[in-house]
């Protein structure tokens, strides 16, 4: 009996380690926000942003994206975040079938307290609000909408290849650039270390940019983030020790 009783102790224990921490993202519930959108009809205009990803092409998001609003943009940390989202409820706006998209988080919608949040400050807290690419917007509802509401939830992303680093800066100020992160696709924690050194932390610059102050020229150089799900994923050597300001390296992505 004792010994039944310490194999569904440990099964329990297995089970809760696993409802913690799963082996691929499994997203969130659907939730009410709305949605408007901007950067014209080839989404030039969404180049840049707020998560520091510059040419969304050449980084492989396209106009697959959205600017959040504070409540979800949650201060550069939604950054890579994954959502698909539908028109819903506004049948004269929405197109039929309420057909459903997905986004990634590439930029900052900014509150505007000058006007009220259901008249114009569509992305004042605490609404939650994306500004699509204008193609994306046009896939779920008429252009002369302006504004329509949406349901939306958290879903994994699907990346090819995988996670990207690149480093910029100066010897005593590195800058890495984190794109093109599967699963949660987020990062809230980062890590470097040198071949001469333990793990150190990093600290977010702005956006998706997360710096360190050591000294890793000359050095190979791992990485280790983690996201918002709390599931690691470790790049070891992944810049050898001749890597150059500039350059881009490719790690180990999430599983999906």
């Amino acid at each position: 009996m004792a010994a039944l009783l310490c194999i569904v102790s440990v099964i329990t224990i297995l089970t809760r380690i696993e409802a913690r921490i799963p082996g691929v993202y499994s997203g969130g519930p659907w939730q009410s926000a709305h949605a408007t959108f901007y950067g014209g009809s080839d989404a030039s205009g969404t180049m840049g942003g707020a998560c520091g990803y510059g040419n969304l092409y050449s980084q492989g998001y396209g106009v697959n994206t959205a600017a959040l609003s504070t409540v979800l943009f949650n201060s550069g940390q939604s950054c890579g975040a994954c959502f698909e989202l539908k028109c819903d409820r506004d049948p004269q706006w929405c197109h039929p079938g309420s057909p459903s998209i997905l986004i990634t988080a590439t930029n900052f919608c900014p509150p505007n307290y000058a006007l009220p949040n259901d008249n114009g400050g569509w992305c004042n807290p605490p609404r939650a609000h994306f500004d699509l690419a204008m193609p994306m917007f046009l896939k779920i509802a008429e252009y002369r909408a302006g504004i329509v509401p949406v349901s939306y939830r958290r879903v994994p992303c699907r990346r090819s290849g995988g996670i990207r680093f690149t480093i910029n800066g100066f010897r005593y100020f590195n800058l890495v650039l984190i794109t093109n992160v599967a699963g949660a696709g987020d990062v809230v924690r980062a890590s470097v270390k040198g071949s001469n050194t333990g793990w150190m932390s990093m600290s977010r610059n702005w956006g998706q940019n997360w710096q360190s102050n050591a000294v890793l020229v000359g050095q190979s150089l791992s990485f280790r983030l983690t996201g918002s799900d709390r599931r690691t994923s470790t790049s070891w050597n992944i810049a050898p020790s001749n890597w150059q300001f500039g350059q881009t390296f490719v790690g180990k992505n999430f599983r999906v």
